[in-house]
């Protein structure tokens, strides 16, 4: 009879333990796959990039750090681990602070502002940024849904045993909030 109470309770307990691991796996699972859906929209981006430079270069030659600064910030994100989620998220941030400066500078030449390469780049560039924008929702509800539960209980207690990982929330930084300053003194 003990014996019986014994084995439920073991039997209970097991299952206790098996579905919170499931569910760590599970939230950590979907954040991959969201961020899966960011990359992609990203690659595209870094696959644009030059393009835009190249045709910037042509109009606003002398702006020439402008452009080494999107380039580098360009080859800075690429340059992450793809593993490493939340140093990613740093690089696209910066990443897209040197973009907003070219859009800037077409401000200042009528001649980019009216190319017709120039403009089709500009379009193709927004639709990634939808995209990104559309993935960066899906992503940061999966994330706020993985680090709700490693940080409440029960989840909270059996955290480090079953290795959660907490995920930083795809968020435009500060830097970008600011309009862009251009000046061509």
């Amino acid at each position: 009879m003990y014996l019986l109470i014994f084995l439920a309770i073991v039997l209970a307990l097991g299952f206790f333990l098996v579905n919170i691991f499931n569910r760590f796996a599970k939230n950590r699972n979907l954040v991959k796959d969201a961020w899966s859906n960011i990359d992609v929209a990203l690659k595209r981006r870094y696959d644009l990039i030059p393009n835009l430079v190249e045709t910037v270069k042509g109009y606003a030659a002398h702006e020439k750090t402008t452009l080494e600064s999107v380039i580098n910030a360009r080859n800075a994100a690429m340059a992450v681990p793809s593993d490493d989620i939340n140093a990613q998220i740093k690089a696209e941030n910066q990443l897209q602070q040197t973009l907003r400066s070219i859009f800037a500078l077409s401000e200042a030449y009528p001649d980019l502002k009216a190319n017709s390469n120039f403009l089709d780049l500009q379009q193709k560039l927004n639709e990634i940024e939808i995209n990104l924008e559309r993935s960066r929702r899906y992503y940061n509800g999966t994330v706020r849904e993985n680090n709700t539960y490693g940080e409440s209980f029960p989840g909270v207690v059996f955290a480090s045993m079953f290795k959660y990982q907490h995920f930083d929330f795809f968020e435009t930084d500060e830097a970008s909030r600011e309009n862009v300053k251009v000046s061509f003194d």
